[in-house]
């Protein structure tokens, strides 16, 4: 059985303009949100690229 042309443009049309998902815009609170965790995550790493560094040092005998 095949289809009639229509239903096949019809579909083919379905496919080509389906919906896009959008996104809402982010709040200020959002934002400020993403932006601490970000600069959480940063530290974090520094830190730990600190810690790693100074592995060889028992912990509080820092040489300075």
């Amino acid at each position: 059985m095949r289809d009639h042309p229509a239903s096949r443009a019809l579909r083919e049309a379905n496919r080509a303009f389906k919906p896009v998902e959008t996104k809402k815009p982010m709040t200020d609170y959002a934002k400020a949100q993403q932006s601490l965790h970000e600069n959480r995550e940063r530290l974090k790493a520094e830190r730990l690229a600190r810690e790693a560094k100074q592995g060889d040092h028992p912990k509080g005998n820092h040489p300075r």
